[in-house]
């Protein structure tokens, strides 16, 4: 089985799905994974963290985040918001200073998006795993 996104094959959840009398196993793992320094923060969006990042932006998510690179703050929030089930209280403020470490060591506004937000969208059910690898290799064309 392929590393997508560079998670480990035991992290991932088998979901049975039924197509006509066939049933397909589908990969989704629990949540994605940024690691910054020595720190690893587990991300997975909630239908709430959803329905207040739509809220706020007023649009779908995936609006926010396909086609051109998003804004920044977008990206940071929509972090922010996926850190909430795991990390409890974790303010914009904090996950700005963990982007600047990012950058700082090395990482860049399209490797946040490629390494971070898509695969977090994956494991926040916006795509199947195929649909992952698809956007993944067309993001990867871009850069």
């Amino acid at each position: 089985m392929s590393d997508l996104f560079g998670l480990e094959e035991e992290e991932i959840i088998e979901e049975q799905v039924e197509q006509g009398e066939d049933k397909v196993i589908q990969m989704r793992k629990p949540h994605s994974e940024w690691t910054v320094g020595d720190t690893t923060y587990k991300l997975k969006l909630t239908t709430t963290d959803i329905v207040k990042l739509e809220q706020k932006y007023k649009t779908n998510i995936m609006n926010l985040v396909s086609g051109d690179i998003p804004p920044l703050s977008i990206m940071l929030t929509i972090i922010q918001a996926a850190t909430t089930k795991y990390e409890h209280g974790i303010s914009i403020v904090k996950v700005q200073k963990i982007y600047e470490a990012y950058a700082e060591d090395g990482g860049s506004q399209m490797a946040l998006l490629v390494d971070v937000i898509m695969p977090l969208m994956a494991v926040s059910g916006f795509f199947t795993p195929d649909q992952a690898a698809e956007m993944l290799e067309s993001l990867k064309e871009q850069i």
